[in-house]
């Protein structure tokens, strides 16, 4: 069985548009993210990125994780390394 999974992506019907409410924002972001990070899509993109945009990208996502993330979140959701089992958010 899978770690990881993208079920989103297979099965929104939204409007995937961005700024017409909160709601729709989220949807359109997750749906987004699940399509970017398609490992043939990512073949294609990761090697035309330049050094900086590369760095960007990684920057961004470390942010994100740790401005959001316990600790323990962080190692359950997003490392998913068994670590951290019972630590609450």
């Amino acid at each position: 069985m899978a770690t990881h999974s993208h079920t989103f992506v297979e099965n929104y019907k939204g409007a995937g548009a961005f700024g017409w409410d909160r709601e729709t924002d989220e949807e359109t972001v997750k749906y987004y993210l699940q399509k970017f990070s398609d490992d043939l899509f990512l073949d294609i993109l990761i090697p035309r990125l330049k050094e900086n945009e590369l760095s960007d990208v990684y920057d961004m996502m470390v942010r994100l994780l740790k401005q959001h993330l316990s600790e323990g979140e962080y190692h359950r959701h997003f490392l998913k390394d068994g670590t951290h089992g019972h630590d609450h958010p």
